[in-house]
């Protein structure tokens, strides 16, 4: 009987000993890979999700009708670059000013044909450059980098150009719709439109790998967390999208919709994919974006 207890006692002690041993062995992994995996994955983040590109001075950056180039600095002392446009109605006050913000590729000069049919539709736009996008200075190090420059065009628009915030329009396309949500809802404006827009940046993860546990996208640096934060946005929301987007699934849209607050509108343009929302739908896409503006600031 002393020996069979003995036995047993020394068999638990081993127990013990071996979960000792493999949790202090755990411990040791977790230490040296889990900083390298969390580091190499946030690498890749940032690589797939900023795609800038610098100011080449060809005919493509010439400016647009009745538009003029502007400067303005961030609270960190980053100086940005943007296109001021004028509306085109000379007998009347444009309707509105529209701050855009463009998706995660390229750079102001892709969008001047968006900021001329924005004037030709009396408002007067703001095109402008994140920081390490286009000429404007500095280097993007994630979203609070977008944040901080989204903060600094509203303030140019509202403080330098003295446009009442009422009347300041926030249009954000792809990532854009992240920094024009999350202004939208620390900021006052008029309405708020978010064009192919994502989610979350979870989802969007789910979207590119949907092998990935859900507790490994919770590591990723950037979060752009739109639709919850749309509940803070007490302004008007157009919400559209491209009802065959390859990139950010119309599912996506909705869900951005269904996260507005009243009052709101869904736009799905048929045979849209991610970028061609204003090809596809044409000049009609283009009044109704319009037509919501002016009902929004009351125009």
């Amino acid at each position: 009987m002393f020996f069979t207890d003995s036995y047993q006692a020394m068999r638990r002690g081993e127990r013990r000993l071996a979960l000792r041993y493999a949790m202090i062995s755990v411990a040791i992994f977790l230490l040296l890979f889990v900083p390298l995996g969390v580091f190499l994955l946030r690498r890749l983040e940032h690589a797939m999700t900023f795609h800038p590109v610098a100011y080449t001075g060809d005919a493509q950056w010439a400016l647009p009708e009745r538009a003029e180039e502007v400067w303005f600095e961030t609270a960190d002392g980053v100086r940005l670059h943007g296109w001021f446009i004028r509306a085109t109605t000379v007998d009347a006050p444009s309707s509105a000013t529209v701050i855009y913000f463009h998706g995660n590729g390229g750079n102001l000069s892709y969008t001047g044909w968006l900021g001329a049919a924005l004037s030709r539709r009396g408002m007067d736009a703001l095109l402008f450059d994140y920081r390490g996008y286009g000429r404007s200075g500095g280097s993007l190090s994630g979203e609070e980098s977008i944040y901080a420059d989204a903060d600094a065009a509203y303030d140019y628009v509202v403080r330098t150009r003295g446009v009442p915030a009422s009347r300041v329009v926030l249009y954000g396309q792809s990532l854009g719709s992240a920094a024009a949500a999350d202004l939208a809802a620390r900021k006052e404006c008029g309405a708020l439109i978010l064009e192919s827009g994502l989610s979350s940046a979870g989802e969007m993860a789910g979207v590119v790998f949907p092998w990935l546990p859900r507790f490994v996208r919770g590591l990723t640096r950037n979060k752009f967390d739109t639709a919850r934060k749309l509940a803070r946005v007490r302004c008007p929301v157009m919400v559209a999208h491209g009802a065959r987007d390859e990139i950010i699934p119309a599912a996506q849209g909705r869900a951005l919709y269904e996260a507005a607050r009243e009052p709101k509108k869904l736009v799905m343009v048929e045979g849209a994919g991610h970028n061609n929302l204003v090809a596809t739908g044409g000049n009609a896409y283009l009044d109704a974006l319009a037509q919501f503006v002016r009902e929004s600031v009351g125009q």
